[in-house]
Formats: C-alpha cells, structure tokens, sequence
C-alpha cells in the first residue's frame, strides 16, 4: 500500500486554505498513493469561538469536506481527512472536531469525533481549553477497507495508549493519528508517542500533521510542531516530513503487522489485576 501523508499550515480561512490541499491531494495521487491522509483541522485554525461559529459549517453544508470527498472520487482514492471543525445540533452549541474516510466512490465510509479534548496549560502564555469550545466523542473507530482495517484517532488522543490497545484488539493494521501539534510539547513528545503506540499495537501508525506559523485574522496566531510521521510495527521511523508542507509517500507492507505481533504476541496477554 502507497499512502501520502499531507503537511498543511492553514490560516483560519477554510475557503483560502482548500486549493493547496486539493492540490496537494491531487500531487499524492500522481505519486501512486492510494490512501491520502490529511492533518487535523484541515478546514482551519483559530483560537477565536466566535470566528470559528462564522467560518465553520454543519457537515451537510462543508464545502472542504464536499470538495474532497469529489477529488476522492476523481482520483479514485481513499482519503482520510483528519478532522474537519463542523458545527453541531448539540443543545450547548459545541463544535466537533471530526475525522473522515472517504472511498473511491466519494463516499463517507466511516466518521470518527475526537475524543479526547486538549484542556492544557503548555506554558504560561499558552494555555489551552478544547472542551470549551467542542465536545468530546465517545466512540473509538476501526474501518474496514480493501487497503487495510484503519483505527482512527486524533491528536491528543495519543496520549491515552488504551484507546490505541483497543483499536488494534478490534482489528486495525493502520491507526491514524492527524494532528495540530504544539510546538513546545511537539518537539518533546511527538516522536516518542508515535513510536510507542505503533511498538504497543503492532500497527503502522500514520501521522500527518499541521506545521509552522499560524496566521489569524485577529492578529494572533499558534505554532504546531509539523514532522508528520510514519511509524512501522516494530517501532521504525519509515518517513519524516519535517518542517515544509507538502507530501510524503510512504510504502507499507501489511506482513509487517503480523510478523511484529508475532514476536512480541502482547496484544494476547492481558491480564486481570487488583488494585490500585
């Protein structure tokens, strides 16, 4: 299997940010990939709520996700995109952040809502509260697809290994993990995360994510940490985008899956225990 990873550094204008995907998109394609993976927040970023309820849609009326799911169709790919900010129906008017497989055909094969929400204090000017603007999933995600079983997750999710153990015990190969990666905690972390939830599940994990500068319309602006990542089963980093956006290709053997299982059978071992 051939996959892309696109590395993106949207403003918060998802009109302005979708030609450079789609044309990023459509790079992967003529690089042979036949699954196209996008970061979290494709459509855009902001720190402003009230900017976001302006400039962000129901799912029915996105016009990113409508266009990728068409250049999905074209191409005849499968293409995740990483999240998407959709508006919802909920009663406390939260956003969600969304992740989307899409199939050759341009249909939405599975639909997964971010469930862990990054509620931080990185420093003493970079604070964050993700829960106050969106609400949190509750539903972990595995998809079957004729290029692999694919779990999906979202950024800070990886920092929760049972979500990762409970995916790859329901089938995945590939999890996917698109992010918007804090710089500070990205260069501490990222790496390190990555490679210990594809060592723990036996899965290629597929990262790609945001980089570089942010710009506002506001006048601020946010850092994420770019290296979008490919992780084999044993560990390996197979590709590193580094700080540029653009595409990454990746060549993956399934096999792989079931040698390091094989190996270290861990996913097997489970045992009950007392306590703390």
């Amino acid at each position: 299997m051939r996959a892309a990873l696109v590395q993106l550094n949207v403003s918060d204008d998802p009109a302005a940010n979708l030609p450079e995907t789609v044309g990023f998109i459509r790079q992967a394609m003529a690089q042979g990939a036949g699954f196209v993976l996008t970061p979290e927040m494709t459509n855009g970023l902001s720190s402003s709520r009230a900017h976001q309820r302006a400039v962000f849609r129901h799912e029915e009326d996105d016009e990113t996700l409508a266009s990728l799911r068409a250049e999905a169709k074209a191409a005849r790919i499968w293409l995740l995109i990483g999240s998407l900010g959709v508006l919802t129906h909920d009663a406390d008017g939260r956003f969600a952040n969304r992740s989307f497989l899409i199939g050759p055909d341009g249909d939405i094969v599975a639909r997964y809502d971010k469930i862990h929400m990054f509620d931080v204090n990185v420093s003493p000017t970079e604070v964050y509260r993700e829960s106050e603007g969106y609400r949190p999933g509750a539903r972990a995600v595995v998809a079957e697809t004729p290029l692999a079983r694919i779990g999906m997750t979202v950024c800070y999710d990886v920092r929760f290994p049972a979500l990762y153990r409970r995916l790859a015990q329901g089938g995945a190969q590939v999890i996917a993990v698109p992010a918007a990666f804090n710089h500070i905690t990205g260069a501490a972390h990222w790496e390190t995360l990555l490679r210990a939830r594809a060592i723990e599940t036996g899965c290629f994990v597929l990262a790609p994510a945001q980089t570089g500068f942010h710009p506002e319309a506001n006048g601020k602006g946010r850092k994420t940490h770019g290296h979008s990542l490919a992780i084999a089963p044993w560990g390996e980093v197979l590709a590193d985008a580094g700080m540029e956006p653009g595409v990454t290709i990746v060549d993956l053997d399934l096999t792989d899956v079931d040698k390091a299982r094989g190996r270290v059978p861990s996913l097997s071992h489970d045992r009950g225990f007392d306590g703390p």
